[in-house]
C-alpha cells in the first residue's frame, strides 16, 4: 500500500496541466507544475481533438471554455487539383452519437490558455525557467534538481515534458531516442477575411505529387484558418555534421521553400483551388516547420517512483489525430489506478501500464499509416489513388456505412470505463 500525497510534473504543456488538475481534484494529491521554459509557450500551430479527449476535457470542466474559441469541424471535403472534387465524408459522426462529442480543431495557445485559466482557479504552482539536471529515487520519496541549484521532494514525479523528455532521457530510460518519421510539416494560421466561405467551417483537404495540403478552420468564428503542407522530407544535411543544425538551416529557410512548392503544384490545377491557395501564400507571412518525430515502440515508461505520461513515453506521428488525446487518457488512468489504496506503487503503476499499451499501440500504427500517404508518389499513381478515393467514398455514402461507425470506434473508447 502506498498514499501519494505530493506529486511533481515536469511540463506544462496539455499533458502535464491535464495531469496537474486531475490529480490535484480527483486524488486530493499536492501537486506542483515546473517548466523548462520561460513563461507558456505559444508556439505551434492547431491541435485536432476528436470525441474520446473532448469528453474528458468536458469531464474536467473545460469543454464550454475551448467551444468558445476552437471549430467544430464535421466534414472533410477531399479535392484533385486535376478532377475537380473526389468526395466528403463525416470522420466522427457515428462517434458524436455514441460519446455527444465530435472533432474541434483549436489554436495550441488557446488550449493552453484554457487550461491554465483552470490551473490559476485551482491555484496549483506552475514554476518556469526551470531545467531538470538530476532525479534522484528513494525507499520513500523522489527529488528533482534544477539548473539553478533548486530542488523538490515529492512521493511521485510524473514526466509529461514531450518527445524530448528530460525525465526518460535523465533516468526512465535513457536508451529510448526519438527518431524520425521521415514526414515534415509546413504551416500557418491566417485570416478567412475574403476567402470562400467553405474554409470557414469545414476542412478542405488535397493530395498531391508531393504530400497533402490540409485546410482547417481553428476557430469558433471561423475567421481563422490553419493550412499545411505534410510531405515526405530528407533529413537535411549539416556541413557541421550535426541534425539539429542541418534542421535549423531548414527551418529558416523553409518560408521560400514552402511557397514555391505550393505555386510549383498549383500551375496546373483546374477550377477554384488554383486561386485559393494563391491566396492562402500571398497572407503567409509566418510559417511554422515541424519534422515530425516518434519514439519506438516498446519504451519503458516508469521506475519505482517515476512515470511518463503523454509524449514523454510515447509519442506518436500526429497523423491520427490523437496526441492531446492519448496524453488526456494517460492523465485519466493515472488518476485511478491512484486511488486503489490496496496497491503498492510499483502495482499502480504495472497495472496503468498493462491497460495504456494496446490502446498505444494500436493508434501509433494508425498514424504510422495514415503517415506515409503523405509520401511522394508521381503523377500516374495520385490519378489512380484518387480515383480509388473517389469510389471509396462513393460507396460509403451509397451504403451508409457510416451507421456502421467504421474507422470510428476508438474515437469512442472511454479511459474511465476500463476494467482495473
Amino acid at each position: 500500500m502506498s498514499t501519494v500525497n505530493k506529486a511533481i510534473i515536469i511540463g506544462a504543456g496539455p499533458a502535464g496541466l491535464a495531469a496537474a488538475l486531475q490529480l490535484h481534484r480527483k486524488n486530493n494529491i499536492d501537486v506542483t507544475v515546473y517548466e523548462l521554459r520561460p513563461r507558456p509557450s505559444n508556439i505551434g500551430g492547431s491541435i485536432g481533438i476528436f470525441p474520446n479527449g473532448l469528453r474528458l476535457l468536458h469531464r474536467l470542466g473545460l469543454y464550454d471554455a475551448l467551444l468558445a474559441r476552437g471549430a467544430i469541424v464535421d466534414t472533410f471535403h477531399i479535392h484533385s487539383l486535376h478532377q475537380g472534387n473526389i468526395g466528403s465524408m463525416d470522420i466522427s459522426a457515428w462517434a458524436k452519437k455514441k460519446s455527444g462529442f465530435g472533432f474541434m480543431r483549436i489554436i495550441r495557445r488557446d488550449l493552453l490558455e484554457v487550461l491554465f485559466d483552470a490551473i490559476h482557479g485551482e491555484e496549483i504552482p506552475v514554476h518556469f525557467d526551470k531545467r531538470l539536471v538530476s532525479i534522484e529515487e528513494g525507499a520513500s520519496s523522489v527529488t528533482v534538481t534544477f539548473s539553478d541549484g533548486s530542488n523538490d521532494t515529492a512521493d511521485i514525479l510524473i514526466g509529461c515534458d514531450g518527445i524530448h523528455s528530460s525525465v526518460r532521457r535523465l533516468h526512465v530510460d535513457p536508451a529510448t531516442k526519438p527518431e524520425y518519421s521521415g514526414i515534415a510539416g509546413s504551416g500557418a494560421i491566417v485570416s478567412t477575411v475574403g476567402l470562400p466561405e467553405m474554409l470557414r467551417k469545414e476542412a478542405n483537404i488535397i493530395p498531391t505529387t508531393a504530400g497533402v495540403i490540409a485546410m482547417f478552420p481553428c476557430s469558433a468564428a471561423g475567421d481563422q484558418l490553419y493550412w499545411f503542407l505534410s510531405r515526405e522530407t530528407p533529413i537535411p544535411y549539416s556541413e557541421s555534421g550535426n541534425e539539429r543544425d542541418g534542421w535549423e538551416v531548414r527551418r529558416q529557410q523553409e518560408m521560400e521553400v514552402f511557397k514555391s512548392t505550393i505555386r510549383e503544384m498549383t500551375k496546373p490545377a483546374q477550377g477554384e483551388w488554383r486561386g485559393v491557395l494563391a491566396a492562402l501564400v500571398d497572407r503567409t507571412d509566418v510559417i511554422g516547420f515541424y519534422p515530425v518525430f516518434r519514439l519506438p515502440l516498446g519504451g519503458k515508461w516508469y521506475t519505482s517512483r517515476t512515470i511518463l505520461l503523454g509524449d514523454a513515453g510515447h509519442a506518436m506521428q500526429p497523423h491520427a489525430g490523437q496526441g492531446t488525446s492519448m496524453a488526456l487518457e494517460d492523465a485519466f488512468l493515472l488518476s485511478r489506478v491512484l486511488k486503489e489504496k490496496d496497491w503498492s506503487l510499483e502495482h499502480a503503476f504495472a497495472r496503468y501500464e498493462a491497460i495504456r499499451r494496446p490502446r498505444i499501440n494500436e493508434l501509433y500504427q494508425l498514424a504510422a499509416k495514415n503517415g506515409r500517404r503523405r509520401k511522394a508518389t508521381g503523377s500516374w499513381a495520385l490519378w489512380v489513388g484518387e480515383n480509388v478515393m473517389w469510389a471509396r467514398l462513393g460507396l460509403y455514402r451509397i451504403l451508409g456505412l457510416e451507421s456502421w461507425g467504421l474507422g470510428q470506434t476508438h474515437l469512442v473508447y472511454d479511459i474511465d470505463e476500463v476494467e482495473l
